[in-house]
């Protein structure tokens, strides 16, 4: 039965791998046999979720491969922002920390306050405005999936949501790496903070950094990227609970919810895989040296791996045409709060930065 079961996520796996694959031949042949570089500037996550949502829009995907798929999509994208871990060098995770909790608590409270606003105009339900409102301030989907049984939602408003995450997810992930490296000139620090909360899902911050860092060569703006998203998870905590409270005062029976159900865990993996960094350099430079860099070096190349399947798994599992029975408000509401969210980013990076750096 155990095999049996595991065996059915093989067919979607192995799909992902070999877009991935395409995606990989595709970037080379472009960016080094047509223009000339000896590395090539194109991105293969960006490749890879672009042709993954043309195929998925042309093609019916059989159910065969979405349970692949969507295997690929959890638990395959957490391995691979597991392994980013390896990256980070001493203290990195905590200088990163300090700067990005108030950004993120920033953009959170007026992402908020505006989404308040705006559904008195457009008159969409409050069910759907914190689904929008976690969605687009913590983690995307995960976030959505983790409210709605707390809130009683429907169906329908829960695809709304995540479909409403997704689509505007995927504009900022393929739009900001460049716009941040030309509004931030470039620093790694101020454009992974921006793409750590400015960009509503884990695999799309990931990818948007895995993006920069192939086309600007700066791993580091990766790392920030992906610690500053990781902490905006770790706010779920606050969120689901005080949401709670929110729809369900006044009420006499409140759902019940539990913390040790909606904590992203894979968190913790990546601080432990930070940790083995750490440890390994003190312990294995010396007398290990070679073996310990092209460990940390397999690490590095399998995450960029593992993401870059993740990006090709959400484009073939998303259809884009399934958008067109949906009606507008929400994706109003969706847009405004990625705008928000982007230039509250980009007022609080400036106004921080004005007196951290001067």
């Amino acid at each position: 039965m155990f095999l049996k079961k595991n065996f059915k996520i093989i067919p979607g796996i192995i799909l992902a791998f070999v877009l991935y694959s395409f995606s990989q031949g595709l970037n080379n042949v472009i960016g080094i046999e047509l223009l000339g570089y000896s590395k090539s500037p194109i991105s293969t996550a960006m490749i890879a979720i672009l042709l993954g949502l043309i195929l998925g829009s042309i093609f019916k995907i059989r159910q065969g491969f979405l349970i692949g798929l969507d295997f690929t999509q959890k638990y395959i994208l957490k391995l691979g922002i597991i392994c980013l871990g390896i990256q980070l060098k001493p203290f990195e995770f905590y200088k990163f920390g300090t700067f990005a909790i108030p950004l993120i608590i920033i953009c959170i409270i007026s992402v908020l306050v505006i989404i308040k606003l705006l559904i008195k105009k457009l008159k969409i339900s409050t069910r759907m405005a914190y689904l929008i409102s976690i969605g687009s301030t913590v983690c995307g989907t995960t976030a959505i999936m983790a409210t709605a049984p707390i809130i009683s939602a429907k169906k329908n408003e829960v695809t709304y949501a995540i479909a409403n995450i997704t689509v505007f997810g995927i504009i900022a992930m393929l739009l900001y790496p460049y716009f941040s490296n030309i509004y931030f000139d470039g620093q790694p620090l101020f454009v992974g903070l921006f793409l750590g909360t400015a960009i509503h899902e884990t695999s799309q911050v990931a990818a948007a950094g895995l993006i920069y860092d192939q086309q600007f060569n700066s791993p580091e703006t990766l790392n920030i990227a992906t610690v500053t998203k990781l902490i905006r998870n770790t706010f779920l905590i606050i969120m689901i609970p005080l949401f709670a409270l929110l729809y369900n005062r006044g009420q006499k029976r409140e759902k019940n919810y539990s913390i040790l159900n909606i904590f992203p865990y894979f968190v913790l993996g990546f601080i432990g895989m930070i940790i083995l960094r750490n440890v390994g350099d003190e312990i294995f430079i010396s007398t290990y040296q070679f073996l310990w860099e092209n460990f940390i070096l397999n690490v590095k190349d399998s995450a960029k791996i593992f993401l870059s399947m993740a990006m090709a798994a959400i484009g073939l599992s998303t259809n884009l045409s399934d958008l067109k029975t949906m009606g507008y408000k929400p994706f109003v509401v969706g847009f405004v709060a990625m705008i928000t969210v982007g230039i509250i980013s980009i007022i609080t990076i400036e106004f921080f930065s004005s007196f951290i750096f001067s």
